[in-house]
């Protein structure tokens, strides 16, 4: 990455740095950004006005596409002793330059959007983590005895058995479970107030009997009569935090890692659900239309898994894979 010292470079930079001064209030004024995001956004825009002064660039107005597109390139480059940005870090870092633009141009401080012809750099698509079947049914295999152990059960069978994202769950009410009138079928509340009708295995329906029978009532007496289903032990809702919490305790009772990129997260039985529909051969219409994508592109990464599972079993089970 280029740079440029003393002076003389920093009165050469001095009308990028009012802009990008500019862009940053806007932010916090409009658009009221975090504190972590707008100093993230410094320091990117401070690197690109340093290279832009390095490059021979001291105003907007003189940015050329080829200037942004070196500079992207640059921030996948090591750099001396500096080691290259990931490329999430640097997807970031152009996020930004390209939001400066864009501001530069509303505001009449340049003539053109250059970065309008500049590519982002492509973020390497992160396949989603998915249990095996043996794998689900340790995790599934907890205790059952007392209201927090059937709560916790029932929670983690309809997780399983429906694709819910956890916010779904703990935001499901009793009356979506209306199952006199929709047998084995729940109404689940997604993102941006859509809803949708999945339906649910026999696992996950005998577990929610049990809980709603033999443990709700408990929890719920100690409450003030809270709709939804799943309960915390003063009878409220139960948060986000609580749910990631038991399927946390769930995978280290099971023996499967909680840490790291390969460790359970709140979406692994979401995954899981997925893939092993994917697997058993359903259409990937049907699992978008369960999991509430709006797009089937969204979807489409299982098929990755599968791929990769169809790799593994071809080579351990071939005799002449090796």
């Amino acid at each position: 990455m280029r740079s440029a010292d003393g002076p003389a470079s920093a009165a050469a930079g001095e009308q990028l740095r009012r802009a990008v001064d500019t862009y940053l209030d806007h932010l916090t004024v409009e658009r009221a950004l975090a504190a972590n995001t707008l100093a993230s956004y410094r320091r990117d825009l401070d690197r690109y006005v340093e290279w832009l002064v390095g490059s021979g660039v001291t105003a907007l107005p003189d940015v050329a596409a080829r200037d942004i597109a070196g500079h992207v390139a640059a921030l996948r480059a090591p750099d001396g002793d500096a080691p290259p940005l990931s490329a999430s870090s640097a997807a970031r870092a152009a996020s930004a330059v390209r939001g400066l633009h864009r501001f530069a141009l509303l505001e009449g401080l340049a003539p053109a959007d250059p970065s309008r012809e500049v590519k982002p750099p492509a973020l390497p698509k992160r396949l989603p983590k998915a249990l095996d079947v043996d794998q689900v049914s340790r995790l599934l295999a907890g205790p059952a005895d007392g209201p927090l152990a059937l709560r916790d059960r029932a929670l983690l069978e309809f997780l399983y058995g429906t694709g819910a994202r956890i916010s779904e769950a703990v935001g499901l009410a009793v009356d979506d479970l209306d199952l006199a009138a929709r047998p084995g079928m729940v109404v689940l509340h997604g993102k941006g107030g859509k809803t949708r009708l999945v339906p649910m295995g026999s696992y996950a329906r005998s577990a929610l009997d049990a809980y709603l029978v033999r443990g709700r009532p408990a929890l719920s007496a100690n409450g003030t009569g809270r709709p939804t289903v799943f309960l915390n032990a003063r009878g409220g809702t139960l948060s986000r935090q609580s749910a990631w919490t038991i399927l946390r305790k769930a995978a280290q009772r099971a023996g499967l890692p909680v840490d790291g990129p390969g460790g359970v997260s709140p979406h692994t039985l979401r995954h899981s659900f997925a893939t092993h529909l994917l697997d058993g051969g359903a259409d990937i219409r049907v699992v978008q239309e369960l999991l509430g994508h709006a797009s089937v592109t969204t979807t489409q990464v299982y098929t990755l898994v599968t791929v990769d599972r169809l790799r593994e079993v071809y080579a351990t089970a071939h005799p002449r894979a090796r």
